[in-house]
């Protein structure tokens, strides 16, 4: 695994051993990031369950101006300190070794915004759409963030009317919906 563009092009990244962490493939992120050329440059990222941080480090690369990683496994987490630091972008990057929903109360309690998420969780999770929704009522997202749901083929995530999903991709049993964030109501 390594970052395939930007600043930190080629740099090696590592992943925790075991089946616990399964990190998007590279011709994956390869795929997903030539569709997010224009919207990374600059973008705050959000990882949720960041596993290996792959998907935060390569928008840095990329030239987000920043990203905080989100994940509760102590492995995973020793995994993405490894490779923030290969990839030499700590000024620039937070690990939140947490669970995600004590997180998400941090990230709005110190009022994070963010314009691009990365939600990857264990497939054994699949009410996707009720993190997006949470996201949203904590203030985390900026209008029109996009978020990134990966998850298994045929359990797309229902997020509700403030999101519309763009997008679909299919890479094998996986598939990645494309979400918008349409801001709230009141701001209509």
């Amino acid at each position: 695994m390594r970052i395939i563009s930007g600043d930190a092009r080629g740099r090696t990244l590592v992943a925790p051993a075991g089946q616990k962490t399964r990190p998007t493939q590279d011709y994956v992120r390869e795929s997903l990031f030539n569709i997010l050329q224009f919207q990374v440059s600059g973008a705050r990222v959000l990882d949720l369950f960041a596993g290996t941080g792959a998907l935060a480090l390569e928008s840095i690369s990329r030239g987000a101006a920043g990203a905080v990683l989100v994940d509760s496994d102590r492995a995973a987490c020793e995994a993405i300190r490894k490779n923030i630091r290969s990839v030499q972008c700590g000024e620039t990057c937070r690990l939140i070794q947490r669970d995600y929903r004590q997180a998400i109360e941090e990230m709005a309690e110190t009022g994070e915004c963010f314009d691009l998420v990365f939600l990857d969780p264990p497939y054994r999770m699949t009410e996707t759409g009720e993190i997006c929704r949470t996201l949203a009522s904590r203030g985390l997202l900026q209008n029109g963030a996009l978020i990134l749901v990966e998850h298994r083929k045929g359990c797309p995530p229902q997020a509700g009317d403030l999101f519309r999903a763009e997008q679909i991709r299919k890479y094998g049993d996986t598939e990645i919906t494309f979400i918008r964030y349409n801001g709230n109501e009141e701001e209509k």
